[in-house]
């Protein structure tokens, strides 16, 4: 243990002095390595981030969950989106949800709900025109998330009743009641009164401008239906939306796909060889398509990097020839005083894996530097994964370009070498 220590120390002091000799030459040598671990884990920050500030932006889907809808989330296996199909399905309706809530065996929660982006809500003489009005049964807290920082959420009875109560989001408390608190208050929706009987914590902008529940005011369902029309027919304010939460043993909610499919198409009287007239849609499949983009972005990524590491690489060959050259006289006397071959192999072998290292841990440390930089709400979160990726394509091209070399020093012949 005592000889590999003492093997690697003079390993080091020899790389260190050829690189405080010849700095100049040595830092060009290396700026092949860091720029091509700079451009490779820069590349894979920005899209890891951005990958995980849109999935993050996408969290208002859920997961685990399958949608009742009229138009599909992606296009078909075949790539085509055929929406004059899709315009002639209905609409999810109340009644089917009551339906599928009483038959749906393989679920473990299910609601309906309709949206309105262009809700004005008023208190007073202060008004807020960006709200998203939602109308939700009761179980819409359990497909979705809904933090109550005060208040509460609505009861069953007064989902059931239709009762005119309201969760409201953060954003609206503040515009509405800039100078105190919502609760009891009660508030103008398209003329309806509705008192307010809880607040939601504040999430803060979402990277994709996404809906969030700052901007939320969640109201029964059956509340809703009194403001808008959200049957099953074409022409319709409003369409309506079912959301089932899988059980935890259903793996991939196949179970529940098949069943939820069986029962659509007995609802809506379609024969064996008619095709379905609705979307059964996973926020999985978005996430998909989102992480083939970044697949694409990232291999990008490798190969612009990979041109300058190659780069570096012959670099770094280049240095360990003329370093075996320079030092052959000293290889001839370590020789002769008994040193091994694996000794010298090991000692070049180092020094190169070393100036590999040194011209990757730069890359890392600009790649940090520019993870710093504030671009609203993108956070840049350089990993542990991406470091652990930079420090081992440095040391795999260390040893790549210092392998030859250090090989030809290992081979020499002691009485040559010291001739030399």
């Amino acid at each position: 243990m005592t000889v590999i220590i003492k093997l690697i120390m003079e390993s080091f002091r020899f790389a260190w002095n050829a690189l405080k000799m010849n700095v100049f030459r040595t830092m060009l040598s290396l700026l092949g390595v860091t720029v091509g671990i700079f451009a490779i884990i820069g590349v894979f920050t920005i899209v890891d981030s951005l990958e995980r500030s849109i999935k993050d932006s996408l969290s208002f889907l859920g997961s685990g969950v399958i949608y009742v809808n009229k138009w599909p989330f992606t296009q078909d296996a075949n790539g085509e989106y055929n929406w004059w199909d899709f315009w002639r399905r209905p609409n999810p309706s109340y009644s089917e949800y009551k339906f599928l809530h009483e038959n749906l065996k393989s679920k473990s929660a299910i609601a309906i709900y309709a949206r309105d982006g262009r809700s004005v809500m008023k208190y007073k003489s202060n008004s807020y025109n960006e709200g998203m009005l939602v109308g939700g049964s009761y179980t819409y807290k359990d497909i979705f998330n809904v933090p109550i920082e005060e208040g509460r959420y609505f009861t069953e009875n007064e989902s059931g009743k239709g009762n005119n109560v309201a969760v409201i989001g953060a954003n609206i408390e503040k515009a509405l009641f800039p100078n105190s608190s919502s609760l009891g208050k009660e508030i103008k929706i398209k003329g309806q009164k509705y008192f307010v009987i809880g607040v939601m914590e504040k999430e803060g902008e979402s990277f994709m401008g996404t809906p969030s529940n700052d901007d939320n005011c969640i109201i029964p369902y059956t509340s809703f239906r009194k403001i808008y029309n959200t049957g099953t027919g074409r022409w319709n304010e409003k369409s309506s939306s079912i959301g089932i939460k899988g059980l935890t043993e259903d793996i991939g909610l196949v179970q529940m796909e098949y069943e939820l499919k069986g029962l659509l198409r007995s609802r809506r009287g379609l024969r064996p060889k008619d095709a379905d007239n609705f979307a059964l849609n996973r926020p999985e499949a978005i996430m998909k398509i989102i992480g083939g983009v970044f697949d694409v972005i990232g291999v990008a990524g490798w190969i612009i990097g990979g041109f300058s590491i190659l780069v570096g690489g012959f670099g770094i060959a280049n240095i360990m020839f003329v370093s075996v050259r320079e030092r052959t006289n000293i290889i001839g006397i370590q020789k002769s005083l008994g040193a091994k071959n694996y000794f010298v192999l090991f000692q070049f072998l180092f020094e190169s894996v070393f100036l590999s290292f040194l011209g990757g841990g730069i890359g890392l440390f600009l790649v940090f530097l520019l993870s710093l930089i504030s671009l609203g709400s993108l956070e840049l979160v350089l990993t542990l994964r991406n470091v652990a990726l930079g420090i081992g394509v440095s040391v795999t091209i260390g040893m790549i370009a210092g392998i030859i070399p250090a090989a030809m020093a290992a081979r020499m012949d002691p009485v040559e070498a010291i001739r030399a």
